[in-house]
């Protein structure tokens, strides 16, 4: 079974990207469409509200994939994603539907439209690695490495060096080797449609968000993740907001200076979404003014048809 249309619909955190593919998605006939969550934390149970995690009506109303497939205390990579990906297009292939997909994950957007060659894990390697605190340290030795990885992530990005240390240790080559379709930008049938904020007001709507999940009850969901017999692994305890919370409830940080990190953390990392996506020619972006759902939702459901 053959997938019958592939749509992305890609953006920065906040950005409004789920409520207009979620949009789209309900104007289509029932079962003709399957949303496939390309988000790195979305996919553990559990972290519902730090993540905007799809609604349980709206998960009802159109089949979503690649959400609630591991819990908080497992490792979850971008490898176990490009297989967690196969069986959902199998699944959609079946139905005959067409795939949306739907993210702010830079690599699993990747993994997805071009593919990637993904290499082997070694705990024992990754071990030694996390045992060193200095992650300027780690980015150093990576660099001398594997400069051309350097490049491509955030020197404080510490799960992420460790993972290409890790590799270039395990293999005996570069971490930089695999996945090459990062940067080559290769022509595709999929359709990308991507939103763009002006800064401040995306800056304004990720502020609106943060105060809106605690309102919600982020700080209790925390409380009970850490409160489970196996906790969080570390992927998990990253999380945007998660990571913040914990510092708060483990008596470091106040709430509001877990919230004001909250913020910050967030609105540079909708920056990095920005980078990394605005380097494929392939998008078709649409400059959001006000409404998200009003201004995009025409695009995607075109790409759709």
């Amino acid at each position: 079974m053959t997938i019958r249309r592939s749509v992305v619909v890609l953006g920065s955190t906040a950005s409004g990207k789920s409520d207009a593919a979620m949009t789209a998605a309900l104007l289509q006939p029932r079962g003709s469409v399957h949303i496939i969550a390309a988000d790195a934390m979305q996919v553990y149970k559990r972290m519902d509200i730090g993540t905007a995690k799809p609604t349980v009506a709206d998960q009802s109303a159109i089949p979503h994939h690649c959400v609630d497939v591991a819990e908080p205390s497992e490792r979850y990579n971008v490898a176990r994603y490009v297989d967690d990906v196969a069986v959902a297009r199998k699944v959609i292939g079946e139905a005959g539907a067409a795939e949306l997909v739907v993210g702010g994950t830079g690599l699993y957007v990747t993994a997805i439209v071009d593919g990637l060659d993904m290499p082997g894990e070694f705990p024992e390697i990754r071990a030694q690695l996390e045992a060193n605190d200095n992650t300027e340290e780690l980015f150093a030795q990576l660099f001398a490495l594997d400069p051309q990885a350097t490049t491509k992530m955030d020197p404080n990005n510490r799960r992420r060096i460790i993972r290409a240390l890790e590799v270039c240790f395990g293999t005996g080559t570069t971490f930089s080797s695999f996945g090459q379709g990062i940067g080559s930008f290769a022509p595709t049938d999929t359709v990308l449609i991507g939103l763009r904020w002006n800064r401040d007001a995306l800056r304004a709507r990720i502020a609106y968000r943060v105060d809106l999940m605690i309102e919600r009850g982020l700080v209790d969901e925390v409380r009970g993740l850490l409160a489970e017999p196996e906790g969080m692994s570390v992927t998990a305890r990253q999380a945007l907001g998660y990571k913040e919370v914990i510092e708060h409830l483990e008596g470091r940080w106040s709430l509001a200076e877990a919230v004001a990190a909250t913020v910050l953390r967030t609105q540079q990392f909708a920056i990095r979404q920005e980078r990394w996506f605005r380097r494929d020619p392939r998008i078709q972006w649409v400059d959001v003014q006000e409404d998200p759902i009003e201004e995009v939702t025409p695009a995607i459901v075109a790409a759709l048809e």
